[in-house]
């Protein structure tokens, strides 16, 4: 029998036939979701991002959940291209990010002491607490929150007092309380200040698809579409 490169024989007589090669894994993978999803509501750069969700999460419907605001992804392929800092709300998100796309400082501090310490004084979530200690870095950054609506809550707080605002906020948070209506708020709050954001409206999201959001800007930033 001739086997393709992708078969491997095995002593067991069991023969596995898939792909190896993770370059054609990933071209064929984008080449099924642009075969079977609607992507013509989104511009051609929101595609990228939407499509990278998809993959993500093996799921062509997210698409329906997906809301950009302002010219979300340049303003993220710009804030990538100076420099800017990328806060997360969580280490796995921050773990998550592609050091080869996403090349810039990125800063968690839900491990702080000081958070830590806040949280416990005035009961409240480390990721509240953690981001009251973003006040001196969030001007010009880019926010990425994919675990807490608290952590999206307290950050629009924040913005609403006044606080100057990052380039771009990417959140998705996940869960059954505070999710959506976070995200609720993120769409009406950073409409009405013109800030760019993504996010998936509902209860969707999580800290693996906010990274994939951040490092298919960066890929884009690197000149790398699918």
């Amino acid at each position: 029998m001739n086997k393709s490169p992708s078969s491997q024989a095995h002593s067991d007589g069991f023969e596995f036939d898939y792909i190896h090669d993770p370059s054609l894994i990933e071209k064929r993978s984008f080449q099924i979701i642009r075969e079977t999803t609607n992507l013509s509501p989104f511009a051609e750069d929101e595609k990228q991002i939407v499509m990278r969700l998809i993959h993500t999460s093996g799921d062509t419907e997210v698409y329906r959940y997906v809301n950009f605001g302002g010219d979300a992804v340049r303003a993220g392929i710009d804030a990538i291209a100076s420099g800017s800092v990328v806060l997360c709300d969580v280490e796995m998100l921050k773990s998550a990010l592609t050091a080869k796309f996403v090349p810039v400082e990125k800063i968690c501090l839900i491990g702080d002491s000081r958070v830590r310490k806040r949280a416990q004084s005035l009961n409240e979530t480390r990721s509240m607490a953690a981001v009251h200690y973003w006040r001196e870095h969030l001007a010009g950054s880019i926010v990425a929150i994919g675990n807490a609506p608290t952590a999206l809550f307290r950050l629009l707080e924040l913005i609403a007092q006044g606080l100057a605002p990052p380039k771009l906020i990417i959140a998705m948070p996940v869960g059954f309380v505070g999710a959506a209506e976070s995200k609720e708020m993120l769409i009406r709050i950073a409409t009405r200040l013109d800030i760019p954001f993504i996010t998936l409206s509902g209860r969707l999201g999580g800290s693996a698809m906010t990274a994939s959001v951040l490092n298919a800007i960066g890929r884009m930033h690197s000149g790398v579409r699918y």
